[in-house]
């Protein structure tokens, strides 16, 4: 009969939906090799807009069609040597008292990603005592766990807006700290602005997958080196798919990234316009997907610009960019210069090679695994940036 049939179809879907949780929790607590991101916060705070625009590359203008998350959802990110995460995205306002995998999550490599949605006043109350709930819970298993508060939706339009917005932001951070302060957690929480619609939220991620890179203090004396040596104003080191940098040198200059980023568009752009494999037509989400993003040993490029400077950019490793920002000098030596660049990719390939590849997942319910390469050494460390001259 019709509503047998009904009846036993509901039931398979119950036992499906089950044996997903089940999965997920399993994906939880399985050792991988790889950090783990919490992403967290209210409802409609934008926490799964940030996940897709940053490291599924969709259109900041698409989120708006995307659905509120009604379960976890665990995305794999493998892109490279460096970026190996893994970035569990929780419902709005979710609740760990009855989840039994709280612990070991939070006593491995994780942090912390708090969203809290800056335009939403009204619920600027219950999304901080979210943020307590949280930050007790994580402290009392992990006290030294890292936690990022993104203050989101920061998109200022007019001077007017721009004084509103500071003072906004200011007395979310300040209730937050005084709050912290009476219940006595030792917790200090970092503070990022965040937009999708500009570069904001690419920094503030890069900051935060810095902190889960081992090697990144060896990367960074690298890059310094490099500065230091070769007349370089700045350097990065990008993650070519996501666009975030996972390390710079010391200097103090960090308003280059949005120019440095930009460069990886215009080579990924040329390239596969002249690309004689793949679909050219193929936007970077779904070349991502199949493995086709026109990246390889070969990529490279110099870009001169009105301003006297010039940008380098130079493949390192697997989906790893070098960018460099040098003023025009026709001092400088062309060829010891890209010897300089050849030490450096040959430092970072070694840094690499010190750790086996980490474990490979399954796909588990709403996850998404990206191809990458080879994971790094926690004990590793650089020796040569002595060739850097």
């Amino acid at each position: 009969p019709l509503w047998l049939f009904g009846a036993m179809q509901q039931y398979e879907d119950l036992g499906s939906m089950a044996s997903g949780s089940e999965n997920v929790e399993q994906s939880l607590v399985a050792e991988d090799g790889r950090a783990r991101l919490l992403l967290l916060g209210a409802k409609r705070s934008g926490k799964t807009s940030i996940l897709q625009v940053v490291f599924q590359k969709m259109s900041p203008h698409e989120t708006l069609f995307l659905d509120p998350t009604n379960a976890l959802e665990i995305t794999d990110i493998s892109n490279n040597a460096f970026v190996q995460l893994k970035i569990i995205d929780f419902p709005g306002g979710y609740d760990f008292s009855e989840k039994k995998v709280v612990d070991a999550l939070f006593k491995r490599d994780s942090a912390i990603v708090f969203v809290i949605d800056q335009q939403d006043g009204q619920d600027d109350l219950a999304a901080i005592e979210h943020f307590l709930d949280v930050a007790r819970l994580a402290h009392g298993v992990n006290p030294k766990l890292a936690i990022d508060v993104l203050i989101h939706k920061v998109e200022a339009e007019a001077d007017s807006y721009h004084d509103d917005l500071n003072e906004r932001v200011r007395h979310i951070r300040q209730r937050m700290m005084e709050h912290l302060r009476e219940e006595r957690l030792n917790v200090h929480p970092t503070f990022h602005l965040t937009s999708i619609y500009d570069h904001t939220i690419f920094e503030a991620f890069s900051k935060i997958v810095q902190k889960r890179i081992p090697q990144m203090s060896q990367l960074e004396n690298l890059l310094s080196g490099l500065v230091n040596n070769c007349r370089v104003e700045k350097a990065y080191v990008f993650d070519v798919i996501s666009k975030i940098y996972i390390a710079t040198d010391s200097n103090d200059l960090d308003h280059f990234y949005e120019l440095c980023s930009d460069a990886i568009d215009v080579v990924i752009d040329v390239s596969r316009i002249y690309s004689t494999s793949g679909d050219k037509k193929n936007d970077v989400g779904k070349a991502i997907e199949s493995g086709a993003v026109p990246y390889d040993a070969k990529s490279g490029a110099v870009i001169r610009m009105e301003n006297n400077y010039v940008l380098h950019l130079r493949e390192v490793d697997s989906y790893l960019a070098l960018v460099c920002l040098m003023r025009q000098d026709p001092k400088i030596n062309t060829g010891l210069l890209e010897y300089n660049f050849a030490c450096f990719k040959k430092a970072v390939a070694e840094l690499k090679a010190r750790r086996p590849l980490p474990i490979r997942g399954k796909r588990v319910g709403g996850s998404t695994v990206t191809s990458g390469g080879s994971a790094i050494s926690a004990s590793g460390t650089a020796t040569s940036d002595k060739k850097v001259r």
